[in-house]
């Protein structure tokens, strides 16, 4: 596992250098990507999703919300609640950050023969099934 683990490390950081072209924190980058890619949130729900207080993200979302990142909106089931919801804005940075990563990895795998490409893949739905079924329990 020490070999995975190594790896994962120094892909991220080989892909992260373009996420600076976002001009917007990582911390920013990562919540957002909550709310873009996986949908609305309370602020507790997306604290949770980040591993970090609620006053924390609170912070994080009100700074997100003066530049236009995320809007609130009341929670339809609890009126005392706000949902967060990426903005259109958030959107279009969100997936141009990702599309700047994907080529990157693009790049580094473009020599590989088309069998570990395949296995290269394969690992990575394996990590994600991993990944799922943790959380799930």
């Amino acid at each position: 596992m020490s070999s995975i683990h190594s790896a994962a490390i120094h892909l991220l950081r080989r892909v992260r250098v373009v996420d600076e072209e976002m001009a917007i924190t990582p911390a920013r980058a990562s919540a957002l990507s909550v709310l873009v890619f996986g949908g609305a949130r309370t602020l507790t729900e997306l604290a949770q999703a980040e591993q970090v207080t609620t006053a924390t993200m609170s912070r994080l979302v009100t700074a997100m919300e003066r530049e236009g990142f995320v809007r609130r909106e009341r929670h339809e089931a609890d009126a005392r609640a706000v949902r967060l919801h990426a903005t259109p804005k958030a959107r279009r940075v969100l997936e141009r950050g990702r599309a700047r990563r994907e080529a990157v990895l693009e790049e580094l795998f473009a020599e590989l023969a088309p069998r570990d490409r395949a296995t290269v893949d394969r690992a990575a739905a394996i990590i994600e099934e991993c990944l799922a079924a943790s959380s799930a329990s």
